[in-house]
């Protein structure tokens, strides 16, 4: 956790210097409500908008590689885009919320959590991050095992506190409600 730790705090100072909503998603989130396990890259959605993008290239830019035109581009085209801590080389992907259809149900349902070594930093919850790691799973033609086993543990760590309801329609929309089904089981 050490070498995510000033680039998590710098890139989270940024947002909210600019009144940027956001949180962990990711490997991360999938650790804090699961198994940890490393990473190399850290993923942030943010609901970040064309007219931030100025701002934010300006306010990372002693810290961060970030390219203002690929972020541009990452928003219309509705994907992710990285920076890279120049201190460390640390890379962290950033989603637009626009580029997703949970982005904003992401950050609404995102809570407040102390990742040790880092602090307390907004985290999407367990139901999102199974989501949106269902979706990447089925997306990369389901082959992934570590994608499948970070789900799993998720459901085996948060058990009955898992909204299965909000899970099962979200599901449905995303297009995974099979995989949810061999996940939670009967």
């Amino acid at each position: 956790m050490d070498e995510i730790r000033q680039p998590a705090a710098e890139l989270c100072h940024a947002f909210d210097l600019l009144g940027i909503r956001y949180a962990i998603g990711g490997s991360l989130a999938s650790s804090v409500h699961g198994t940890a396990r490393a990473t190399q890259a850290l993923d942030f959605i943010a609901a970040i908008l064309p007219a931030h993008v100025e701002r934010l290239t300006r306010a990372l830019k002693d810290c961060f590689y970030v390219d203002a035109e690929e972020v541009l581009q990452a928003i219309a085209a509705k994907r992710s885009f990285n920076v890279i801590h120049l201190a460390t080389a640390f890379k962290i992907d950033i989603f637009p919320a626009s580029s997703h259809e949970l982005g904003l149900q992401q950050l609404k349902r995102g809570q407040i959590t102390e990742i040790q070594g880092v602090g307390n930093l907004p985290v999407i919850s367990p139901e999102d991050t199974i989501l949106v790691k269902l979706r990447w799973y089925r997306d990369g033609g389901e082959t992934s095992e570590r994608q499948w086993n970070d789900v799993r543990n998720i459901v085996l760590v948060q058990g009955a506190r898992l909204d299965r309801a909000y899970l099962e329609e979200w599901a449905r929309q995303l297009g995974v409600a099979d995989l949810l089904e061999t996940l939670l089981g009967p």
